[in-house]
C-alpha cells in the first residue's frame, strides 16, 4: 500500500466541513491553498479517508472548490440567506437513504454524480455541526490566522486553531508590547 501523500497544512483532524476550510492557511504571511490542482485534492481526501471514494480528478476538485467557497460564506456570516442558498445548492446533489441490514438500522448517502460526493459530505458535516453546537464553530482569534476549528473544550473557550502556534504568538506579541512600553 502507498503511503499517504504529505499533508503540509498547520492544522488537520478538523471535522470534514472546517477541514476543507483549513485547506487555505497562512505561513509567513502568504496565503497557501492546497487545492491549487488534483495533487492537492488527493492530499485532502486521503487525510480525510475519502480517497477510496471519490476521485482526485478535475471535475471532483471544481466541485470540492465550489462547496468550500459556499461553506466558508455560511461560516463567516452566519444566518445569511445567500450563504444558505449556496450550501444548499452543494446539498442538492445528494441526498441520504434509509437502509436495514443484518446490522441494523443504517443510513447511505447517496450522490447524483459520484464527482460531487466530497464536496456533499463535507456541506453535509456542517449541517450536523449546526444541529451539534454551532456556537462552537470557530475562527482562529489571531488576526493574521484564517483557520477554523471546533471547539471541543469541556468549557468551550478555546481561542487559537492551535496554542503552540498561534496562541504562542498572540502571548509573545502582548509580552514584547508590554516589556517595550515599560522602558
Amino acid at each position: 500500500m502507498p503511503a499517504a501523500p504529505h499533508d503540509p497544512r498547520p492544522l488537520t483532524g478538523e471535522p470534514l466541513s472546517l477541514d476543507l476550510l483549513n485547506t487555505r492557511w497562512v505561513h509567513d504571511g502568504a496565503r497557501q491553498d492546497l487545492l491549487t490542482g488534483v495533487e492537492g485534492l488527493a492530499v485532502w481526501l486521503a487525510a480525510n479517508g475519502l480517497a477510496e471514494r471519490f476521485p482526485a480528478d478535475g471535475p471532483t476538485l471544481e466541485h470540492v472548490l465550489r462547496a468550500r467557497d459556499a461553506l466558508a460564506s455560511a461560516v463567516d456570516s452566519p444566518g445569511d440567506p445567500a450563504a444558505a442558498a449556496r450550501v444548499d445548492r452543494i446539498l442538492g446533489h445528494g441526498r441520504i437513504r434509509a437502509t436495514l441490514s443484518a446490522e441494523g438500522p443504517g443510513e447511505e448517502p447517496e450522490f447524483t454524480d459520484v464527482t460531487w460526493g466530497a464536496a456533499w459530505l463535507a456541506a453535509r458535516d456542517y449541517l450536523n455541526l449546526l444541529a451539534t453546537a454551532p456556537d462552537r464553530i470557530r475562527g482562529c482569534a489571531h488576526e493574521a490566522c484564517v483557520l477554523h476549528f471546533f471547539d471541543t473544550s469541556r468549557n468551550g473557550t478555546r481561542r487559537w486553531c492551535s496554542m503552540a502556534a498561534c496562541g504562542n504568538r498572540a502571548k509573545a506579541s502582548r509580552h514584547y508590547a508590554r516589556s517595550r512600553d515599560g522602558r
